[in-house]
């Protein structure tokens, strides 16, 4: 199996080269290259085809924010994880809009960026459950009118509550004994019907409208 390629952007040499010596410990990994700033990320991206951006949010020249939104709209295919100090609701909220399919805060211990990645990589979303309290947080107390939304159907429900809990389209696929691409049809239904633009974001909308439950 081909190792999974890996990208770290980060504008701090010696936290970037902390992440990638920590990285290379792992046989399944290989960190393709490094960027410093949010500009210089978008052109690794598009010359190094990585499959896993690790994405710091503050960052000169672009933060990371809007370079998410950068890369959805040239709908590059990079699965990426936020890696940032940042915590405050706001970051987070539009971190996730924007396209990111985890988010880690600094200080967490290796094996939660080992595993996140693989998570990621595998198609699924994963954020810290600190993130996630923050996020449910901020989406519920926003008080724009919510918009009513389409009935899931009881297999929408059943995919839905295997999304929250990060397996993968291939994984649903057994656990439902059907196709994967009829799962993808499934998760394309779910996020038209909750108005989310990724599956992290989908799932946090359901968890606020007690669809499903974490844990």
């Amino acid at each position: 199996m081909s190792p999974i390629r890996i990208l770290v952007a980060d504008d701090h040499p010696i936290v970037r080269d902390g992440l990638i010596s920590i990285l290379g410990t792992q046989p399944d990994f290989e960190v393709v290259g490094k960027a410093g700033d949010g500009r210089e990320t978008l052109e690794q991206v598009e010359n190094l085809h990585p499959d896993v951006l690790l994405l710091d949010l503050e960052m000169p020249q672009m933060d990371g924010v809007e370079a998410l939104r950068q890369l959805r709209e040239s709908h590059n295919t990079v699965r990426t994880i936020v890696f940032t100090a940042f915590d405050t609701d706001e970051r987070i909220v539009s971190a996730v809009q924007a396209g990111a399919q985890g988010y880690l805060l600094k200080g967490v211990p290796r094996e939660e960026i080992f595993n996140a990645i693989r998570v990621v990589h595998a198609g699924g979303s994963l954020l810290q459950p600190v993130v996630a309290s923050k996020l449910l947080k901020q989406v519920s107390n926003d008080h724009k009118p919510q918009p009513e939304i389409d009935a899931l159907t009881p297999r929408e429900q059943h995919v839905l509550k295997l999304l929250a809990q990060g397996l993968q389209n291939k994984e649903i696929a057994v656990e439902l004994v059907i196709t994967e691409r009829t799962v993808k049809f499934y998760v394309s239904s779910i996020l038209s019907k909750l108005g989310a633009g990724n599956r992290t974001e989908a799932v946090t909308l359901a968890v606020q409208r007690g669809l499903v439950k974490l844990g």
